[in-house]
C-alpha cells in the first residue's frame, strides 16, 4: 500500500484564488488532512481506504453501500476532488469501478497526488475545471448510466452559488442511471435557510429526496454538514434509521413528510438569485 511522503514538512501551495492547501498528519484518528485556507476539507487513511473520518463522509459511504449489489463495481462522477476520499472508498469497496473527478485547481490535485498516492490499478480519470462547466464535457456515454454522482465542492469554506442551481442539478441529473443517486454535501448553521432552499431545489429536479446529518445539526441549532441524497427512483431507505443508529451519531435521516415540511416554503435556488454556502465560524474547526 502507498504510503504518504514524511521526510520532509509539509509543503503548501497557492491554488488559483490566492488561498494555500497542505497535506498535514490528522492529530484526530491518524492519518492524513487536507487542509484549504484554514479549513479541514479532507481526510484520508492511506493504510485503510475504508476509514472515513469525517461523519459527513462517513454517512456519504453508508449510502454508497447500498448502491447496486455489494462489491459491484459503479460508474462514479465527482464533483470536487479534495483529497480524493471518496474515490478511494469506491475503489476499495468496488473493485473495477470506473470513476472521473471533476476539480478547478491543478495544484491542489498535484499536491494530493505527491503527498497521498493513490492505489494502482484503479481506474480514475481526473479532470481539470470548473465543475459545472466539466459536467458538458464528460464522454457522452456516461449521460444516463451514471451510479453515483457526489457533488462536494468549496471554495475555501463556502460552496459556490452556480453549483447550487436548478440549472446544476438539471445538468447533473442528466448523467444518472434510473437507480442513480446524487449525493450532496451541504454545510449551514442555524435556521438551515441555506440547506431547506438546496433541498427544494433538488427536489425540483428529483423526485426522492432524503437528508441524513447529526441530529442536532438537522434541528438548526448548530452548523454542520448535511447529506442530501437523492434518484430518479425511490431510494433504499428502509435500512437507514438503524444505520445511522449505530453511528456517527447522534444521527437522524429525514425522509418522506419530514422532507416535506423541511422544505416547505423553501424558495428554489436558479441561476438568476443563488447565492454561496454560508461561511463558518473560524471556531467551527476547533476540534
Amino acid at each position: 500500500m502507498a504510503r504518504a511522503r514524511n521526510d520532509e514538512p509539509s509543503p503548501s501551495v497557492r491554488l488559483s484564488d490566492g488561498t494555500f492547501a497542505q497535506v498535514t498528519p490528522s492529530a484526530f484518528g491518524g492519518g492524513w488532512e487536507l487542509v484549504v485556507d484554514g479549513t479541514p476539507q479532507s481526510h484520508v487513511d492511506l493504510d485503510d481506504p475504508t476509514h472515513l473520518h469525517f461523519e459527513y463522509v462517513a454517512r456519504m459511504g453508508a449510502v454508497i453501500d447500498q448502491l447496486r449489489m455489494p462489491g459491484q463495481p459503479l460508474t462514479a462522477v465527482h464533483l470536487g476532488a479534495g483529497a480524493l476520499t471518496i474515490p478511494r472508498y469506491v475503489e476499495a469497496t468496488r473493485p473495477g469501478s470506473r470513476q472521473q473527478v471533476i476539480e478547478l485547481e491543478p495544484a491542489l490535485v498535484d499536491l494530493v497526488r505527491e503527498r497521498l498516492p493513490l492505489p494502482r490499478g484503479g481506474s480514475l480519470r481526473v479532470r481539470i475545471g470548473d465543475a459545472r462547466e466539466g459536467l458538458g464535457r464528460l464522454p457522452g456515454g456516461l449521460v444516463g448510466n451514471v451510479d453515483l454522482l457526489v457533488s462536494d465542492v468549496y471554495s475555501g469554506a463556502q460552496t459556490p452559488a452556480h453549483l447550487t442551481t436548478v440549472e446544476f442539478y438539471t445538468a447533473a441529473a442528466r448523467l444518472l442511471a434510473p437507480e442513480g443517486v446524487i449525493l450532496v454535501n451541504v454545510a449551514d448553521g442555524a435556521g438551515l435557510a441555506f440547506a431547506r432552499r438546496q433541498v427544494a431545489t433538488v427536489r425540483a429536479v428529483l423526485e426522492h429526496v432524503i437528508v441524513l446529518a447529526e441530529v442536532q445539526t438537522l434541528k438548526g441549532r448548530r452548523f454542520g454538514n448535511l447529506v442530501i441524497a437523492a434518484s430518479p427512483s425511490p431510494l433504499p431507505t428502509a435500512w437507514l434509521p438503524r444505520l445511522m443508529a449505530a453511528g456517527p451519531h447522534p444521527a437522524k435521516v429525514a425522509q418522506g413528510a419530514e422532507i416535506d415540511e423541511f422544505a416547505r416554503s423553501a424558495r428554489i435556488a436558479t441561476d438568476a438569485d443563488a447565492t454561496p454556502s454560508p461561511k463558518p465560524a473560524a471556531s467551527v474547526f476547533d476540534r
